[in-house]
This record gives structure tokens, sequence and C-alpha cells, in this order.
């Protein structure tokens, strides 16, 4: 079996069923390993980068790592921006990239980038293939990198003498202690989340904010849940998208720079911001000595690097957010939770919501929203 064979096969073993690539010739034999998988289906896109925002997509709708691949130098560098989207976004990505001989790495040959070293900044890790030997454990760890802990992009460059090697490969079951990468589950304490629903029942004008790590973390249900339990008016960013009800009541839809009245105005006069799953972007908060200035933030995330990054957290908890949520749905049923009273508070997120609708005109022509809209609902 050649590398290339051994790629695709150790593909197979982690279960990938679908590859976004475009073809070159420093990748050509991996193409050629595809075409004769039984199971994996290639889909070809116009360009690099669309087959990477189409693995975006992948791994948005499966939860699993999307797969993309494209070719050495001008092929890899068209899936840079992809690559830096996923690591912003937390997205689950496995790129796999053409490299030209390693006997011609760094001697300026045609198409040769060093695409490892280029892309650290932006990736979770990154692999440069030196024995085809590597192979199969590499693509293991790639995607347990990838879609563990906090999810995000992993890079591997793979020459073309790798590729064309022939070996016995062996396919690791389990994944060896990876260096530098210790991966642990941080649950947040009972004291913690009873402080937070003491901290909720003792609330006037609550916010629960919440994000893409509630869809990375499949809670939505916990979230509902929660939401329900506690009466918390709810909004999200754009990439929470989906984690909670438009139509429920309890709902302010999205906020930030393109969100709406309702939410941006609830968050900026809450006095408690329980933020679940998200990042305090400046999409988000625009002016930080004007973004909820009366507000007590709490702030729950399974990545301590985003602990006061840009807003000062009152009460940061480190956790996976699907366990604190389900975690503070039992507790508020266990103890003797005292759900506010938030009539007034509501009411008034009502009105925003009925004077300031998130809505657009229709004209002559068609809009945007309007043919998203009937392609939604077809």
């Amino acid at each position: 079996m050649n590398g290339a064979d051994a790629l695709v096969k150790a593909l197979e073993r982690e279960g990938v069923d679908v590859v976004f690539a475009y073809p070159g010739g420093a990748s050509m034999e991996l193409h050629q390993s595809l075409t004769r998988s039984d199971t994996i289906r290639t889909i070809l896109p116009r360009q690099e980068q669309g087959g990477g925002f189409m693995a975006h997509g992948y791994a948005r709708a499966t939860g699993k790592a999307g797969v993309c691949m494209a070719t050495s130098g001008p092929g890899a560098t068209n899936l840079v921006t992809c690559i830096a989207d996923a690591y912003m976004d937390s997205i689950p990505l496995v790129a796999i990239t053409g490299q030209v001989y390693q006997q011609f790495i760094g001697k300026s040959a045609f198409q040769e980038t060093d695409f490892f070293g280029m892309t650290l900044p932006i990736v979770k890790h990154s692999y440069l293939v030196l024995t085809a030997e590597e192979l199969p454990r590499i693509v293991k760890e790639a995607f347990y990198l990838a879609e563990t802990g906090r999810p995000g992009p992993v890079v591997i460059d793979i020459p073309k003498d790798v590729q064309q090697a022939v070996f016995e490969p062996f396919f690791p079951a389990e994944i060896d202690d990876i260096d530098g990468y210790k991966l642990d589950t941080p649950r947040a304490t009972d004291e913690e989340l009873l402080e937070v629903l003491e901290l909720i029942s003792k609330a006037k004008k609550p916010v629960l904010y919440t994000g893409g790590g509630i869809i990375s973390a499949e809670a939505h249900e916990e979230l509902r849940e929660f939401a329900e339990l506690s009466g918390l008016p709810v909004t999200h960013t754009l990439m929470g998208l989906g984690v909670f009800d438009p139509d429920h009541p309890q709902s302010c839809y999205w906020y930030g720079m393109h969100g709406t009245v309702a939410g941006n105005w609830a968050v900026c006069e809450s006095d408690l911001l329980i933020c679940a799953g998200a990042r305090f972007d400046d999409r988000i908060t625009g002016k930080i000595d004007m973004y909820a200035q009366e507000a007590y933030v709490i702030h729950f995330d399974v990545d301590k690097s985003e602990r006061n990054k840009n807003v000062f957290a009152h009460f940061p908890i480190r956790t996976d957010v699907k366990y604190a949520l389900g975690r503070l749905c039992e507790l508020a049923k266990e103890t003797k939770f005292r759900k506010p009273d938030l009539k007034k508070w509501l009411s008034t997120i009502g009105k925003w919501k009925e004077e300031h609708p998130f809505t657009y005109k229709k004209g002559e022509h068609i809009t945007s929203q309007e043919a998203i809209e009937v392609l939604y609902e077809e």
C-alpha cells in the first residue's frame, strides 16, 4: 500500500464520508486513491477556498470534522482563510494538502510554500509528514485534536514522496498521549452553580447570552430547559443562530452589530449577564467601556483563555457548557430555587420587539433577505 492509499484508509477508519477536494500536481496521488474508496464521496469545488467553506458547513451540520484537500503552493494558500475562520469560530476541520518532494523543500521549488509554518498561528496543530509510516497515526491524532476540547482546524501537509512510498501500514486503534495536549472535561462545581442560581433569583433584569459553543456542545435542549426554568430572556450571537427558538416568548433573537434592537438593549440594560458558550468579540460589545455597564457578568466557557479577554467577568467558570446547563436544571429542581419575577422586564423587552421588529422592506427589486426567506420556505 502506498502513502496515499494509507491516508484514504485512515480517513475511512475515522468515519469520513465526504471530502471536499480540488486536485493539483502535488496532491494527484491522494485524489487517485480517493477514487478507489467505496465509502468516501469526493466533492469537487470550483476553487479550494470554496471546498474549505463547504467543509465548514459540513462540520457545523453534522458535528463531525469537515475534511478539505488541496495541492501545494497556491492550492494550499487558498485554504488559509478557511482555516483561520475555523480557528476563530471553533469549527472542527482537517485540511490535507499536498507538498513538493522533500528533497525540494526550502529550495523555492515550483508551487512550494511553507504551509506548515504559515498556518501555525491559526490551527490547533500542524503536521508535516516526513515518513509514510507516520500517516495512520497522524490522521488519527488530527481528528482527535480537531474534535475534542475546543474544536478547531488541524493541517496535514504531505510531501509527494510520502504519498508515493510503499509500506506496510499500521493503523492504531487508540491515541497515545500527544505532547503538549492535555485534554480534560472541566465541570462547574455544585457550589458554583448554586451561587449562579442565587444570583438569578435576586436579579431584576437578567439576560442569558449564548453562542456557537451551545451548538458545538449539542446543548440545545439543556439551554431551552434552563431558560424556561429560570424565565431568563435569551439572546445569542450570529454563530449561535439555531440554539434557541426565535419564536419563543423569551427570545431576543441575536444581538450585536447586525442583531436586533431588543437583543442589544436588553444586554445594555441588564443587571445580570450570563454568557454561555460565547466570546465577547468586538462585533458584540462595541465600545467595551459602554458595554453592559450595570451588569454582573458570569461567563461559562470550556477555554480558560477566553476568561477576561475582552470583557471582565465577575464570576468566570471554566466548564463544559452542556454539563453546566444540565446541572443547573437539576439543582433548580432539587433546591428551593426562587424563580425571579421578570414580568416587568419581559414586558419591556416585548415592547422593544414590537416597536423594532427584525424585518426588511419589500420593494420593486428582490432583496437578499426575501430570496433567502423564499428558499427556506421551499
